[in-house]
């Protein structure tokens, strides 16, 4: 990546006498090969093409079940608020040129990043679907293929093509969550020149399009394909295949949303916390200089690390969340209702589809209940960001109540059990309130108005030894509570739904495992506001980097550092209810496999005995790939943060003018450094987390052959799931909430306490953070996307391991 000529040759004069001038990193834009067929067609071929699209969709949905027509309706509605919210965000200024010019820089190398990453990613998931397609041809079939005449190959490309189309939507979505930051950010710090209300609400309702695109998507993609291949294959027709039989066709479609989001989350998460450790470590603590100080070359490349870091990754991850949580309940409702012989098992197979579809109506609701005032002035006091925040949310919940339980009496009510649609509302109930119960837990253990910051930071002022051990113990304490309350949601929503009513041909209670997926869904039920908050979080710390680096007022600082440090909670209690949320949606995932691995292998498995060796060398080789996975991530950003050191180091001692604004720093030198080196380190733990539990369940299936045990495989597969996913949620909480932390306490220290900017507390508390950047922003949100990963990909390989 070049940089101009007159940068290159330090002739621009005093630095502090022109105007900031950051150069374009590449010669042109980046836009998205399917996004430049469509501008380049005609406006009125594309809107017929458009109107066909969907009539398609409609006619498919009204064949199906007008519960989809439903679905299809809202998802409609809420991208068009969604492009509402980005004519508002982009109709706003970008202040003065200096702003555009610093945005336009990240905007760059952000799409730069993001058109190679993602080029690397379609290649893998390519070479994967070849595997699949290969697995599925010659595996063998279950007794419900088999009767519906749904043969090998139908099968096998049902299957590659869902996992394509999850892989694609995956990248849509990150690619949105991209898109909308690289341009929101220099219109917040615009904002923020006029009021602190009117930058929240420009980040919020960015955020806001972001999160009702990738929920959205979700939801109408799943629907897209569940009435296709309903419509297709003739379901419930004589001799075809059963609707309840339906949904575990879709399993593909959430594996190859995992396998973006894995990636998307690893290779950002690099790029990101590498950057920032670099910038950090050379700016702050040798040179002493303030964060995103224009003098500091690795500056740029920290802020496009948080578009591709925390909102591509971000949006690929809670798409893949809410896929995997809409299909793992679909299987079990259908499951259930095959058992119970419901007449019409339709609502239970759709209620996750049409839980989301309130969701985007409730969220919308929320996102737009935060409105600027009048009062334009800056000087104005500054209201807390996290309340008014905080007001939205809880104005989606109560919504969210009202709209579960209609949702419950609409589609769960069933004449065989009159009153079990009550016990399902009460187990959504269970799920938002456990929701909020997260937030509320992260939010006291990372936001600097409560205890364990604050005593994190003063732990500081005795020195950077003292501050690790004080932020390593705060992150394995903050691990009792969550765990505590996803045991209490689990056991009671298993509870109240198998005292609903609902009995098999033997009158036993079938109704617990779908009790718990309705609680994850409950969970689930803000997801499009929870994304938003996340967003926000960037998106507020992007502006605030611009601020700094255009030199604005100390006034205008003041706001976008408020906004900056309420943008940090944010982004750990959305990784704190992300952790809860794939805990339930993996233990669903796991019960969905063991009932696809009965019917492979023609007999009951519903129990694993850990007391068995090989068994429990699978629990072990589970736990040890979560520490593996953890360790791989986090060398990984520091080998990377390494090279940006050295880099910002080299250029610091052969431009000394740097430090006296008189020569410029080679920004795209270091964004070069950490894009490309972030690609590269991405690939080892990734892999792992692909071909761990393909090859243990392949090698003990062949032990067990030999052995005579044809279910070895299947079983040590099962303990691998199932001690990754305990371990996996415990270490992704530890390292979320410890990063989060540690980076509040800093930012506690800079409003003034314990010495403020420069004192010996706060350089310790860089160092504090530099060690939680890795924990938070790569390893930890990689994590719980590894956990569902491991549970889908079991899933579809279950083939393999008998």
């Amino acid at each position: 990546m070049m940089m101009g000529d007159d940068i290159e040759n330090g002739n621009l004069g005093p630095y502090q006498d022109r105007p900031r001038t950051f150069p374009n990193m590449r010669s042109k834009p980046y836009t998205p090969l399917i996004f430049r067929i469509l501008m380049g067609i005609n406006v009125r071929v594309l809107v017929i093409l458009l109107l066909l699209v969907f009539g398609y969709v409609f006619y498919i949905g009204a064949s199906t079940s007008p519960i989809i027509v439903f679905v299809f309706s809202v998802c409609i509605v809420s991208f068009l608020l969604s492009i509402y919210l980005t004519k508002w965000v982009l109709s706003k200024d970008e202040g003065p040129p200096e702003m555009s010019q610093i945005s336009e820089a990240i905007r760059d190398g952000a799409e730069g990043f993001f058109r190679t990453q993602y080029g690397t990613i379609s290649k893998m998931a390519l070479l994967l679907a070849l595997v699949i397609l290969s697995i599925y041809l010659f595996r063998n079939t279950t007794p419900q293929q088999e009767s519906s005449g749904l043969g090998r190959a139908t099968s096998a490309y049902i299957t590659v093509a869902a996992f394509l189309l999850g892989a694609l939507c995956s990248g849509v979505a990150g690619y949105v969550g991209m898109w909308v930051s690289v341009r929101a950010n220099v219109r917040v710090s615009s904002a923020a020149r006029r009021s602190a209300r009117e930058a929240l609400q420009v980040a919020v309702r960015a955020g806001g399009f972001s999160a009702l695109v990738v929920v959205g998507m979700a939801v109408i993609g799943i629907a897209i394909l569940y009435a296709t291949f309903y419509v297709w294959l003739g379901v419930d027709s004589p001799g075809s295949m059963k609707v309840t039989d339906l949904p575990l066709l879709l399993v593909g479609y959430g594996f190859g949303a995992s396998f973006v989001a894995l990636f998307a989350q690893l290779g950002g998460g690099i790029y990101t916390k590498a950057a920032d450790v670099g910038a950090d470590l050379v700016g702050k603590v040798e040179q002493g200089i303030p964060e995103d100080d224009p003098r500091n070359p690795a500056v740029i490349a920290d802020l496009v690390g948080d578009n591709v870091g925390d909102c591509a990754a971000r949006g690929a991850d809670l798409f893949e969340s809410i896929a995997a949580e809409i299909i793992s309940a679909m299987i079990l409702g259908g499951t259930m209702a095959q058992r119970c012989k419901i007449e019409d098992p339709s609502g239970f197979i759709l209620f996750p589809l049409v839980v989301h579809s309130f969701d985007l109506v409730v969220s919308s609701i929320g996102i737009l209940s935060i409105r600027s005032t009048r009062d334009s002035s800056v000087k104005a006091p500054i209201e807390d960001p996290m309340t008014i925040l905080q007001k939205g949310y809880s104005v989606t919940i109560v919504l969210a109540i009202l709209t579960f339980a209609g949702s419950t009496r609409w589609l769960l009510y069933t004449e065989q059990a009159p009153s079990a649609w009550l016990n399902f509302a009460l187990c959504g109930l269970v799920g938002i309130i456990t929701a909020y119960v997260f937030v509320w837990i992260t939010k006291y253990y990372t936001d600097y108005k409560h205890e364990p910051v604050r005593t994190l930071a003063l732990s500081s002022s005795t020195g950077h030894g003292t501050n690790i051990i004080a932020g390593v113990s705060l992150g394995l304490e903050s691990t009792a509570l969550p765990v505590l309350v996803i045991s209490i949601s689990i056991i009671s929503a298993f509870w109240l739904g198998h005292t609903s009513g609902l009995v098999d041909e033997t009158g036993s209670p079938t109704g617990g495992l779908f009790g718990t997926a309705v609680a994850t869904m409950g969970m689930l039920s803000t997801a499009a506001y929870i994304l938003t908050m996340d967003m926000f979080g960037p998106i507020a710390d992007n502006a605030g980097g611009i601020v700094e680096m255009s030199q604005q007022p100390e006034s205008v600082r003041e706001i976008t550092d408020v906004l900056d440090a309420v943008g940090n909670t944010t982004k750990a209690t959305t990784k704190g209810f992300a952790i809860g949320s794939a805990a339930l949606a993996s233990f669903l995932l796991f019960s969905a496999y063991m009932d696809e691995v009965a019917s492979f292998a023609h007999e009951s498995f519903k129990q694993v005995d850990i007391a068995i060796p090989e068994v429990f060398i699978g629990g072990l080789l589970g736990s040890m790939l979560i520490f593996l996975f953890s360790a791989w991530a986090c060398a990984a950003v520091g080998r990377t943060a390494q090279e940006v050191v050295k880099e910002v180091r080299r250029q610091f001692i052969e431009r000394p003018g740097i430090m006296d604004y008189k020569e410029k720093p080679d920004y795209g030198r270091c964004v070069a450094i950490v894009a490309s080196a972030s690609l590269r380190e991405m690939i080892k733990p990734g892999a792992l987390a692909i071909v761990s539990p393909i090859v243990v369940g392949f090698l003990f299936r062949v032990l067990g052959h030999y052995t005579g045990h044809p279910l070895l495989g299947a079983k040590v597969v099962a303990a691998l799931l199932m001690f990754a996913t305990v371990s996996g949620i415990l270490m992704a909480l530890f390292l979320n909430t410890a990063g989060g932390a540690w980076d509040n306490a800093k930012k506690y220290i800079e409003t003034g306490a314990l010495g403020g900017k420069g004192s010996d507390s706060h350089k310790a508390a860089v160092t504090g953070d530099t060690v939680g950047d890795p924990f938070k922003d790569t390893a930890g949100p990689s994590l719980h996307v590894l956990i569902k990963m491991l549970a889908t990909i079991t899933l579809v390989m279950a083939p393999v391991f008998l």
